[in-house]
C-alpha cells in the first residue's frame, strides 16, 4: 500500500530538525562556559530538550506529513510520550558525556552510539504509536541504514556541540545536522511498509486532522527552541559583561599586585588566621626569602619565641578588637638565621567580593637603629664610668702621694727594725694601690704617656722572655712580627704592659694548652672609625674557649671577668682599650664560642719623627738624693695634704720651701719674689689650674723653672725648664724633677700646652 508525503509539512519538519540543531549546538556552548555546577547542569537540560525535543518534533511531523488514501492513521499517547522522553534523555545523556571529556575519542563514539540507538528508539516507538487499519512491516536493509544515519548523525552533534562559538559555523553545523536527521528518519520510514486490511469502521472514530496537528508542534516547537536561543543569547550576554568585569579584576589585581611588590617598604599581607598571602620584594630581601618560600607560612613562624607569644596571646587579640595596631616591637628570624629587630604597624580590611578579613602590615627595620643606640649607650656608660673613674683615680693619688711620701720618709727616720718592716709591707700596699689607679687611668684614657717612635719587631722581640716565661709548658707562643713593619709612635713601656695583659688573658682562656700568635700588618683596611689614617695592626690570636656575644658586649667594661673570685681584676682589656683609643688607636675584638679570640690594636704609624717631649718623672725613677740646699722653692696643691707632704720633702732635700693652697696667692709670689728658685705646683685647682699658672707666670718669670705634678693626663704641658711629675712620687723622684728643670737656663718663650 503506497502513500502520499505533504511537502509542506516535510519541509517544516527538515526546518524544525535544523532550527533543533543549530538551538543545541548554541546552548552547548553555555555548558562548557558555565561557570557553577548547577549552570552547568541546566543549560545541558535545555540542550538536551532542544535537540531530543527538536528531533522528536521533526520525526512527529515527518510522520503526520504521510497520508495514505482513504486510511485515517491516529496515534497511542503513551507510546507517543514515551518517544520523546526517550528523545530527550539520550541526547541529554550523550551531551553529558561528551561535556566532561570533549578530548576523548572513546567518550564521543559511545555518546554518539548511545544517543543514535536512542533516536532510533524514539523512532520506531513513533512508529509503534500509529493507529490505522494497517500492518506495519520493515525492510533490513533500510532499517540498518536509517540506524547507522542516527548514529552518525549523533556522533556529528556531539562532536560539533563544543567546537567553535561563530554563527556561520554553527550555521553550516546545524543544516548538516538537521539534514542528518531528516535523512534518518525518512530512510525509517523507507523501510516500513504498509498492508490493507478490512476492518476500517473500528478505526474511522479516532482520524483526526494530520496537517492542523503538525502546524501546532510545528509553533509550539519553533517557539521553545527561539526561546532557548533568545535566552542562551541573553546569558551569553551577561556572561561576557561578568567575564570582562572579571578581567578588568584581575587586571586591577595584577596591577595593585605589581604595585605592592614593588613598594619600597617591607609589606605583608595577612589572612585572618595569620596566614602570609602576599609580600613585597622589599619584605623579601629584608628577610631573604622567596616567595615560595614565605605563602601560606604562619608570620608568627618568623618570630623568636617571645616576640611570637607577645603576638599570639596579646597583640593578635586586641588587632582582632580595634581593628588596627601601631608600632608594635617585634623580633624576626631571617632565612640566614640574622635576628632583625623590627616595628609592625597592623590594619585590618575587610574583602569586599568574600567579606573575608585581611591583615595589612608594614615593617620598619630598626635593627641597625637599635645596634647605634647600644653602642651610644655603651660608650656613654663607658664615658661616665670613665670619668668617675678617672675621678677617683686622681683623688686616690692624692692620697697615696701622702701614704708613700710619709711612710718613706718615716722609713729612713725610724731604727727599729721590727716598726721599719711594717713600715716596709705598708709601702709596698701602697704602690699597689699606685699600681691600680695607673691601670684605672689607662681605662678611663686619663694616664701620663710618653709617646716615642718604636719598632714592633724590636719591642716583641726584647719581650719573647718574659712573655714565654709566663706561660705553662703545654701553650706555645709564636712571634710572626717582621722587620718590615712600619714603625709605631706609642708608649712603649704601656705598649708591653697591653700585650702582657693580652697574652695572660689567652694563656687563661686556654686551660688546656694550645697556640697564641702575635702578629703585626700594615696592609689591612683599618676600621670605619680609624678610615684615611695609617696604621699598623698588632693581633694577638688564641685558640682558647672564645666568648658569646653577651660575654663579647661586656669584655670592655671595668671590673668585669669570667675568670673566677680572686684569678682577675677585670681591669686588663679595658686598660688596653683606653690605652689604645688614647694613643690615638683603637682595640677591636673578634670571638666566637669554642673558636678562640683575635684582639686586634691598631696603632698609629710614626709618619714623622717625634719632636722633643719632656720626660715625666715616675715613681720608678731612683736616684741618690742630692741636697737641693739654696734653692727657695714655691709649693702650691690645693689639697693641704698632699701640699704638707711636698712641703716637708723638700725641706728634708734641704730647701727653703713657701707653701700656699692658692694659684692666684702663688701668682702674686712670682711676681714679687725674685728670689724663687723653682716651682712644684699640682696641676688640678680650682680657679686657675697648674698649666694656667704656668703661662701668667711666664709674663713675670719667663725664666723660672717649673714642676708640675699630677694625678692624671689633663693637659700635659712642655717647654723649657719645664717638666711633669706623675703623682704619687717619692722623694728621689722630687729631687730628680727638680733637679732636671733648675738645670735648663731660662729661655724668654711662651710655653706650649698640648
Amino acid at each position: 500500500m503506497v502513500g502520499d508525503h505533504n511537502g509542506v509539512l516535510v519541509t517544516l519538519s527538515i526546518f524544525i530538525a535544523v532550527a533543533a540543531s543549530y538551538t543545541a549546538l548554541n546552548i552547548a556552548q553555555r555548558v562548557g562556559e558555565a561557570s557553577t555546577q548547577v549552570s552547568r547542569v541546566a543549560w545541558l537540560a535545555v540542550a538536551a530538550l532542544c535537540m531530543g525535543g527538536g528531533i522528536w518534533s521533526m520525526h512527529f511531523v515527518a510522520m503526520l506529513a504521510y497520508s495514505m488514501p482513504g486510511i485515517p492513521i491516529s496515534y497511542d499517547p503513551l507510546l507517543t510520550a514515551l518517544s520523546l522522553v526517550i528523545a530527550i534523555l539520550v541526547t541529554g545523556g550523550g551531551f553529558a558525556l561528551v561535556s566532561r571529556q570533549q578530548e576523548s575519542g572513546l567518550a564521543l563514539c559511545l555518546g554518539g552510539l548511545f544517543m543514535g540507538m536512542g533516536i532510533i528508539a524514539m523512532h520506531y516507538i513513533g512508529m509503534a504509536a500509529m493507529r490505522m487499519p494497517a500492518a506495519l512491516s520493515y525492510s533490513v536493509p533500510w532499517v540498518f541504514l536509517s540506524i547507522l544515519i542516527a548514529i552518525a548523525a549523533a556522533v556529528a552533534a556531539l562532536w560539533l556541540s563544543f567546537r567553535g562559538s561563530r554563527i556561520l559555523h554553527q550555521g553550516a553545523a546545524a543544516c548538516l545536522m538537521g539534514f542528518a536527521i531528516s535523512g534518518m528518519h525518512f530512510a525509517g520510514m523507507r523501510a516500513a511498509s504498509l498492508h490493507g486490511v478490512e476492518d476500517r469502521a473500528v478505526q474511522t472514530s479516532h482520524a483526526f486532522n494530520q496537517a492542523g496537528l503538525a502546524v501546532g508542534i510545528v509553533v509550539v516547537t519553533l517557539m521553545i527552541l527561539l526561546a532557548a536561543v533568545v535566552a542562551a543569547m541573553f546569558d551569553r550576554r551577561f556572561a561576557a559583561l561578568i567575564q570582562k568585569e572579571a578581567q578588568s579584576l584581575r587586571e586591577s589585581e595584577e596591577r595593585f599586585r605589581k604595585l605592592y611588590r614593588s613598594a619600597p617598604l617591607p609589606l605583608h599581607a595577612l589572612d585572618q588566621k595569620g596566614t602570609i598571602q602576599e609580600v613585597s620584594d622589599a619584605w623579601l630581601s629584608l628577610l631573604n626569602f622567596t616567595r615560595e618560600d614565605i605563602y601560606q607560612r604562619s608570620f608568627t613562624a618568623l618570630m623568636t619565641e617571645e616576640s611570637s607569644v607577645q603576638r599570639m596571646q596579646t597583640d593578635w587579640p586586641d588587632l582582632m578588637a580595634k581593628g588596627n595596631l601601631k608600632d608594635k616591637a617585634y623580633r624576626l628570624v631571617a632565612s640566614d638565621g640574622r635576628i632583625l629587630d623590627v616595628v609592625v604597624s597592623s590594619r585590618v580590611e575587610r574583602v569586599e567580593t568574600d567579606g573575608s578579613l585581611r591583615i595589612v602590615e608594614g615593617l620598619v627595620d630598626m635593627t641597625e637603629r637599635k645596634a647605634t643606640e647600644e653602642v651610644l649607650r655603651q660608650t656613654q656608660k663607658m664615658e661616665a664610668i670613665g670619668q668617675l673613674t678617672g675621678g677617683v683615680a686622681h683623688d686616690f693619688n692624692n692620697l697615696l702621694t701622702v701614704i708613700i711620701g710619709s711612710l718613706d720618709r718615716a722609713s729612713r727616720k725610724i731604727e727599729d727594725e721590727a716598726l721599719t718592716r711594717l713600715i716596709s709591707n705598708a709601702l709596698q700596699a701602697a704602690h699597689r694601690g699606685a699600681s691600680l689607679t695607673q691601670r684605672l687611668l689607662a681605662f678611663a684614657r686619663r694616664q701620663n704617656l710618653d709617646p716615642q717612635v718604636v719598632s714592633m719587631a724590636a719591642l716583641v722581640e726584647s719581650l719573647q722572655p718574659l712573655l714565654n716565661s709566663s706561660l705553662p709548658s703545654t701553650i706555645s707562643l709564636a712571634f710572626e712580627v717582621s722587620a718590615a713593619t712600619p714603625l709605631v709612635k706609642v708608649d712603649p713601656h704601656q705598649l708591653e704592659m697591653a700585650l702582657l695583659n693580652l697574652v695572660v688573658n689567652a694563656r687563661d682562656a686556654m686551660p688546656k694548652g694550645g697556640n697564641i700568635t702575635i702578629c703585626a700588618s700594615s696592609d689591612e683596611t683599618p676600621p670605619p672609625a680609624l678610615e684615611g689614617g695609617h696604621y699598623v695592626c698588632l693581633k694577638v690570636i688564641d685558640q682558647g674557649e672564645g666568648m658569646d656575644a653577651e660575654t663579647l658586649l661586656k669584655a670592655r667594661d671595668p671590673f668585669f671577668t669570667t675568670k673566677g673570685i680572686g684569678k682577675g681584676t677585670g681591669l686588663g682589656l679595658p686598660m688596653v682599650a683606653g690605652f689604645a683609643e688614647q694613643t690615638g688607636g683603637l682595640m677591636v675584638l673578634q670571638s666566637d664560642t669554642g673558636r678562640g679570640t683575635v684582639v686586634e690594636l691598631w696603632l698609629p704609624q710614626a709618619l714623622e719623627a717625634a719632636g722633643h717631649l719632656s720626660r715625666p718623672s715616675s715613681v720608678n725613677d731612683s736616684a741618690e738624693t742630692v741636697d737641693l740646699k739654696g734653692h727657695i722653692i714655691l709649693a702650691v696643691d690645693d689639697d693641704a695634704l698632699v701640699l704638707m707632704n711636698t712641703e716637708a720633702m723638700l725641706e728634708d732635700l734641704g730647701a727653703t720651701v713657701i707653701a700656699t693652697t692658692s694659684p692666684l696667692e702663688a701668682l702674686e709670689l712670682i711676681a714679687t719674689r725674685l728670689d724663687l728658685t723653682c716651682v712644684v705646683s699640682d696641676y688640678a685647682m680650682p680657679k686657675m689650674t697648674g698649666g694656667e699658672l704656668l703661662m701668667q707666670s711666664r709674663t713675670h718669670r719667663p725664666d723660672l723653672p717649673f714642676v708640675i705634678a699630677t694625678g692624671y693626663n689633663e693637659a700635659p704641658v712642655s717647654g723649657p725648664a719645664t717638666t711633669l711629675l706623675v703623682k704619687p712620687f717619692t722623694d728621689q723622684a722630687l729631687h730628680l724633677a727638680v733637679r732636671e728643670v733648675c738645670a735648663f737656663r731660662a729661655e724668654k718663650t711662651t710655653p706650649v700646652l698640648q
